[in-house]
């Protein structure tokens, strides 16, 4: 799948159905900034993060949704997953999921000894703080509705991978909201800029309204919209997808609480 074929038009129905769509509440959000930090977290930020996090994961889905569509399926399996993936460089997000779940620890290699015999992995230990990979159950009923409204379905595998991702890019995404405000400001851009052959290229990185997110004003204990926004531009590369999630994500928070 290509940037310019993923991008939702304005006003289009697909575009208006995925703003319908509130499948990651305020709540939600802030229990994963609670695991992080005891920083305060401004309704405007829970919004914010759960619109990024959306517009991520309604973008998998709707490249998974193309791949399985290939093979007149409208029920999504993890091989939708990795296609989607291997298709747009810009969907590789959640890392840690990455390394946890099946569908992809085939992909990933193996470590072997001196000997060659297979080192096996670490085991995880039992934190007291659960990890983006332990509570990626609480996404799961987020993660359906987003699939209805996508009008599939998918195997239990592909719900918990897509659980998975959505909760490790959020734990992502709140922890670089809280370095940008330790920091005071964001230090680093995402600086991917991914272009198919054919298609036209990106915008340049850093507009005015990117460099705007560079330098902090505001409460260094409360962690507002402005402060997620500028970690979206760290989690995700310079495409299209960072633009439309930063766009979507202005749209869900009104002007005047964005401070709050």
């Amino acid at each position: 799948m290509t940037a310019h074929s993923a991008r939702l038009m304005p006003g289009s129905p697909a575009a208006a159905s995925v703003m319908d769509v509130s499948p990651f509440t305020p709540s939600l959000v802030k229990a994963v900034f609670r695991d992080l930090t005891p920083m305060h977290v401004s309704r405007s930020a829970a919004l914010a993060a759960a619109s990024v996090t959306r517009t991520v994961l309604t973008e998998i889905m709707r490249a998974a949704r193309k791949a399985a569509a290939e093979e007149a399926r409208k029920k999504l399996l993890p091989r939708d997953l990795i296609s989607a993936i291997d298709r747009n460089v810009e969907l590789e997000v959640g890392g840690e999921w990455f390394r946890y779940s099946p569908t992809f620890k085939s992909l990933n290699g193996v470590v072997h000894d001196a000997e060659g015999v297979i080192v096996p992995s670490p085991r995880r230990s039992r934190s007291r703080r659960p990890s983006a990979v332990a509570g990626s159950h609480r996404f799961e009923a987020g993660v359906r509705k987003l699939l209805r409204s996508q009008g599939v379905t998918a195997v239990p595998a592909m719900v918990r991978d897509l659980d998975g991702i959505a909760s490790a890019f959020l734990t992502d995404l709140a922890r670089d909201a809280v370095m940008v405000v330790r920091e005071g400001g964001v230090k680093r851009f995402g600086t991917v800029a991914p272009v198919m052959p054919g298609e036209p290229a990106s915008p340049p990185l850093l507009t005015d309204s990117l460099r705007a997110l560079s330098v902090r004003s505001g409460a260094r204990r409360t962690v507002g919209r402005d402060d997620v926004m500028a970690a979206t531009t760290i989690q995700l590369f310079g495409g299209d997808l960072r633009q439309r999630a930063l766009a979507e994500a202005r749209a869900a928070t009104p002007q005047n609480r964005s401070a709050g």
